[in-house]
């Protein structure tokens, strides 16, 4: 909830060039011994860099990459000018961003039939109740406090998100730590619930993707236009920061 991974398309050439350095070559499945702090590194920088690939679904060619890679670390002449790799991976990019795109505009449309079913549905639950906004919330707990939060005050919360088909993207609790943030420096969502509660409250929260992430979603498991559920205790109200 409070952290976003951000799609660095940008930086697509630098990824390209360092990851022939990792990704699997021919003898990928054959299993090495890691001896010293220079092959852990390398091998560690590998590892996160291919895995980055693949969580971006870039569709490359392994033996080309791994052999381009090659070439250029050794010195030897490449297969392409400079001029000609620099094109092609202009043209790369600009595919990548173009199925990209197509992607997050297929996976937002589903997202936003998806919840608008499920807001629905949930509306009519005993308990939930709805605000002008759109937000959804249900009293899971009431606590003895009576004070409740401005939107300037900074609150301290244990909180459990999920994704409305249960996938679960961030949680405190499963942390095992709470924790304190500014209220007007989060989703709107999260700005305009909390302040309904006081101290010891637990409130689960049903918040449509306009007061979430919207079209742009936050990377990693929270996709475009994604409505999300959290289950939130307001531990304290601290002084504004």
């Amino acid at each position: 909830m409070l952290r976003r991974t951000i799609l660095m398309t940008s930086k697509l050439i630098p990824i390209l060039v360092a990851a022939t350095a990792v990704v699997c070559s021919t003898n990928a499945q054959t299993k090495m011994e890691l001896k010293d702090l220079k092959q852990k590194a390398s091998y560690s920088i590998g590892a996160d860099i291919a895995a980055n690939m693949k969580r971006q679904e870039i569709d490359i060619d392994v033996k080309a990459l791994t052999a381009g890679f090659a070439d250029a670390f050794s010195g030897a002449k490449t297969l392409l000018t400079e001029a000609e790799m620099k094109e092609v991976i202009t043209q790369f990019r600009t595919d990548l961003m173009a199925k990209m795109e197509a992607k997050q505009k297929l996976d937002g449309d589903k997202n936003v039939k998806a919840g608008e079913d499920f807001l629905a549905a949930n509306a009519k639950k005993e308990g939930v109740k709805v605000t002008t906004s759109g937000l959804q919330y249900k009293v899971l707990k009431a606590g003895k406090g009576t004070k409740s939060p401005k939107a300037t005050d900074t609150v301290k919360v244990h909180y459990h998100g999920t994704l409305i088909d249960g996938t679960v993207f961030d949680s405190s609790v499963d942390r095992g730590e709470p924790i304190s943030f500014p209220l007007n420096g989060v989703i709107p969502g999260w700005t305009e619930g909390v302040q309904l509660m006081k101290e010891g409250d637990k409130f689960q929260f049903t918040i449509p993707s306009k007061l979430a992430y919207g079209e742009r979603g936050a990377g990693g498991k929270i996709g475009p236009n994604s409505t999300l559920i959290f289950d939130v205790e307001l531990l304290a109200i601290e002084a504004a920061k």
